[in-house]
């Protein structure tokens, strides 16, 4: 069956006025379907490149689809670092404007792709925020007993901590999921990949407690039975955005960074094995990194605190 053309080869066909600001919007939207209906992306980073489309949007305006250079790119790059966005951001809007090119390749709206050619930004101009294990520690007390629902919220730190699981991970973990004899739990990722996370002891201890004595009061207020296994106070799944101010507000409680989110446990959960020696690929498979690159991001941040012990102790620093 003949694949139906996109409404900018219609224009383009039509004679019409072509790659305008408005049409420019639509095979934007086509694309984003593209993403999700074929590729099968998570809805997050569905989302993540929706915004990143938007802004691209924004600033192709008028002009023409298949009339951009790479100079013309170049130049959006440098407009994205006068915005102040971190490097991680700026690199996944690399990602996403090529992405979007080698699409707009394959439904034949532009014969060449100059996003190919597009520099890319260097992610570790900026190490992730890593606590040291003393940090951690004192962060994972600190729900006390007079806090409602502490005993969730303890698990919900340790199995952040134990597994280095992304907080929609955490939050999407069913009861099903857990095989706590086994010592270990199942996770979805990013794009729908499953795999399985070892899990230590006192995470098992804390997430035994909260579910005998917390999780089913907060179940039966929810008239259907809840699956996840971090419930609200209403009964209802806990979602990234409550997990984010629980992780807000215990760090601020022990002093620590109140800058750090759910992912800095994730950043000191693979930066403390890998300086207790564990392998690389291991530590690649539990984070679920498609990319052992990614993983070596760690090693960096593991080099650069050695760096700092050389230099502070080593006579001839």
């Amino acid at each position: 069956m003949a694949k139906r053309p996109t409404k900018l080869q219609m224009l383009a066909q039509t004679g019409a006025p072509a790659k305008t600001c408005q049409a420019t919007e639509s095979v934007c939207a086509d694309f984003l379907d593209y993403l999700r209906s074929e590729c099968h992306l998570a809805a997050n980073t569905i989302a993540a490149y929706g915004r990143d489309m938007k802004r691209f949007c924004s600033w192709v305006g008028k002009r023409k689809l298949n009339q951009l250079t790479i100079g013309d790119l170049s130049a959006y790059i440098g407009k994205l670092q006068s915005f102040g966005l971190a490097p991680a951001s700026i690199a996944r809007n690399v990602v996403a404007t090529r992405t979007f090119f080698k699409y707009l390749q394959l439904e034949g709206i532009v014969d060449a792709n100059p996003a190919e050619l597009i520099a890319t930004q260097k992610m570790w101009q900026r190490m992730p925020g890593v606590l040291s294990r003393s940090q951690v520690d004192a962060f994972l007390k600190a729900p006390r007993r007079t806090d409602a629902y502490w005993q969730r919220d303890v698990a919900m730190l340790e199995v952040l901590y134990a597994t280095g699981c992304r907080a929609s991970e955490v939050c999407s973990i069913r009861v099903r999921d857990l095989s706590l004899s086994e010592k270990h739990l199942k996770c979805e990722g990013k794009g729908g990949k499953q795999r399985m996370v070892p899990i230590g002891s006192q995470a098992i201890a804390a997430i035994d407690r909260y579910t005998e004595e917390v999780r089913g009061k907060l179940a039966a207020k929810c008239p259907h039975p809840p699956e996840p296994l971090f419930l609200s106070r209403s009964g209802r799944a806990l979602d990234r955005i409550q997990l984010w101010r629980l992780v807000k507000f215990y760090a601020r409680r022990v002093g620590i960074d109140p800058k750090i989110s759910p992912h800095s446990l994730r950043h000191s959960f693979a930066t403390h094995l890998l300086a207790g020696g564990a392998d690389l690929r291991h530590v690649q498979e539990m984070l679920g990194h498609a990319s052992i690159q990614t993983t070596q991001i760690y090693t960096h941040v593991e080099h650069s605190r050695l760096k700092k012990v050389h230099q502070s102790f080593h006579p001839r620093a």
